[in-house]
């Protein structure tokens, strides 16, 4: 099975694909067969790059008996209607988080894809991070104890970056919480291995002209006793990569002399301008080459008998009497880890981590942080999937 090639077609050339695009353009173990979007200019630089049809509609691309699975870049509100007619075609799935708006879609999808016999994988996120897969193994190999208290800190200029109406309205899935703690939160889970219990949140919606959650600080607790305090900003000021040698998030090298860049495009550009030149098929400048590896911001574990700090080359491990830093390689594809679940479970049978449930529960503590807010109160994550 070692040659077996994964036929994927894409649904939405959006951002989320464009970040994603050179990781599949250069894992051998996929193959970019197809895709859909509605933007003739995004369908034509698809085309021209990869040597594949694309498409107007989704239904156009799930007919195309190539297309094994399918990779769901749009719209956060779009994912689930997409994904239960790809489960109807047969077709396996990723689909980006959130995995959806609501727990009731999560479970339709979830259903449907079991029913359909087809895998359903969410991501690309942080928690498929290098430094975060290695860290979640050496916790659970107990070498430090159990994990005890997780501090995840990441201050951007999210908030400040083009965006469509929709995004800064939370009721459509706009905002940091479903945008940005499904990361954090898929990276803590991930570390700390148990269910979240219980979640006591903060929010922030400071500026009116961005009139959605630009910040958060939560505090969760799990089951067997672990607890982790999420921060964090999008608002354009401090930026927590200067904790990580200022490495960006998708780990190109940062200039620490450039300030409120996104803020101030805002400024002078209409926000559909900049939005448009962004876009997959626009013609923008790619990204700068990584230097380090994908990350989150800082983020600290604190086991019984040793810490550990996640950084952009590898993971610091700070133990009872040494403190040694483990440098993980970079390849060359940066989201390797998200082709490994989705390979390893259409190719090879193995169950992935980010599979429907994992994806459900992300999204459970997502909306116990609005709730708490909302209410000024803790709130059990069973009152989230009960929907009480």
């Amino acid at each position: 099975m070692a040659d077996r090639v994964l036929r994927l077609g894409v649904i939405g050339l959006s951002r989320g694909f464009d970040l994603t695009r050179p990781t599949l353009a250069a894992d051998a173990r996929v193959q970019l067969v197809a895709a859909a979007d509605p933007r003739d200019e995004a369908r034509a630089a698809f085309q021209a790059e990869f040597g594949a049809p694309a498409f107007e509609t989704a239904s156009e691309l799930l007919a195309d008996p190539r297309v094994e699975a399918v990779y769901i870049a749009a719209p956060h509100q779009a994912h689930v209607a997409l994904a239960i007619q790809a489960t109807r075609a047969g077709k396996h799935i990723l689909v980006e988080k959130p995995m959806a708006l609501a727990l009731a879609d999560c479970r339709r999808m979830t259903e449907a894809a079991k029913a359909a016999g087809v895998q359903l994988l969410v991501g690309p996120s942080h928690g498929f991070d290098p430094p975060v897969a290695w860290a979640a193994d050496f916790i659970a190999s107990g070498a430090f104890g159990r994990p005890r208290m997780v501090t995840a800190t990441t201050f951007t200029d999210f908030l400040y970056r083009p965006r469509r109406r929709e995004e800064l309205d939370t009721a459509q899935g706009g905002g940091v919480v479903f945008s940005q703690a499904a990361h954090q939160v898929d990276v803590v889970r991930r570390l700390v291995g148990s269910p979240v219990r219980s979640v006591r949140a903060v929010t922030g919606a400071w500026d009116p002209s961005r009139p959605t959650e630009g910040a958060y600080q939560a505090l969760l607790t799990f089951e067997g006793g672990a607890s982790s305090v999420l921060t964090y900003s999008g608002y354009g000021r401090y930026d927590t990569d200067a904790l990580m040698g200022w490495v960006g998030e998708t780990g190109g090298a940062k200039d620490p002399e450039a300030y409120a860049v996104a803020r101030g495009r805002l400024e002078t550009t209409s926000e559909d301008e900049l939005k448009a030149a962004r876009a997959y098929g626009a013609g923008a400048a790619p990204p700068a080459p990584p230097i380090g590896h994908e990350h989150f911001g800082f983020v600290l574990v604190a086991c019984e008998s040793g810490d550990l700090r996640l950084t952009a080359t590898g993971v610091e491990v700070h133990g009872p009497q040494v403190r040694r830093t483990v440098h993980l390689p970079m390849g060359a594809a940066t989201r390797r880890g998200v082709i490994d679940e989705l390979c390893g479970a259409i190719v090879e049978g193995r169950p992935p981590i980010h599979d429907g449930a994992w994806g459900t529960e992300n999204l459970a503590v997502c909306l116990a942080i609005l709730r708490s807010a909302a209410e000024g109160r803790e709130v059990a994550i069973t009152e989230i999937e009960d929907n009480r």
